[in-house]
């Protein structure tokens, strides 16, 4: 006999997105988007191939911007210190150390593995505070690499695994402490056993922050999403796992 599935008390939305579309040129790719995105739950977005769903992701950290041909209506909120701010407001590098990325295909700067990490800190001029080594080895514990690489961060990054290479670049995520982590198919060049790692890992971080996962595998979203949305024709509708 099973054990009935533990009741999950709703959450506060941490996103919320009125009537968004989106255009390339001419083309709409998103149409009408309203869906709210619960505070420290993993949201997973599902649906065919070329329908938008990482153009979804670029509204909430806003990378469209630099893309030619583009242009966004509607509101993207997030909620920051018990206040929803309109992205917009906010400069865009500010909005990004709140909004993590990280990307389908692992990409380790040529650096070494402490520099890769530190980098994000480096760019705020805060890679020589007594703090940043802290950040650094804080990181990469969240993201349990930290026993495989802490006798060589003189190291290449680049040398590490595929899987380690996705943690790499979870950890120079984190290393800022983003209140939102977004991740585009963060699984899908890895081995199954890399992959369960990063799952396990999505599963812990959930508590400490907001996650948007894009995914095409249904049976990962089973196991880790707390909620699923497809992504059709430009549309966002709830779905059940």
């Amino acid at each position: 006999m099973t054990n009935p599935a533990p009741h999950i008390m709703p959450a506060d939305p941490k996103i919320r997105l009125r009537d968004i579309c989106f255009f390339f040129g001419n083309t709409r790719i998103l149409n009408q988007v309203n869906v709210d995105i619960p505070e420290n739950r993993i949201t997973a977005v599902t649906g065919p191939s070329g329908q938008g769903k990482s153009t979804l992701l670029s509204c909430l950290n806003r990378l469209w911007e630099e893309t030619p041909g583009a242009r966004m209506t509607g509101n993207v909120d997030i909620r920051f210190n018990d206040r929803f701010q309109d992205i917009r407001t906010l400069p865009a590098h500010q909005l990004r150390q709140k909004v993590g990325t990280v990307f389908q295909v692992p990409t380790p700067l040529p650096m070494s593995i402490y520099k890769n990490v530190v980098f994000p800190l480096k760019l705020q001029g805060k890679d020589k505070d007594r703090e940043a080594r802290h950040r650094v080895e804080e990181a990469l514990k969240r993201t349990h690499l930290w026993q495989e690489v802490k006798d060589r961060f003189d190291q290449d990054a680049r040398a590490l695994s595929g899987g380690q290479q996705q943690r790499l670049c979870m950890a120079r995520a984190l290393v800022l402490r983003p209140q939102v982590l977004l991740l585009d198919e963060p699984t899908s060049s890895l081995d199954p056993g890399a992959g369960e790692r990063i799952e396990a890992l999505l599963t812990e971080l959930k508590s400490q922050c907001t996650i948007l996962l894009i995914s095409h595998y249904m049976d990962q979203v089973a196991r880790i999403a707390d909620q699923r949305l497809s992504l059709e024709q430009g549309r966002l509708n709830p779905t059940p796992l």
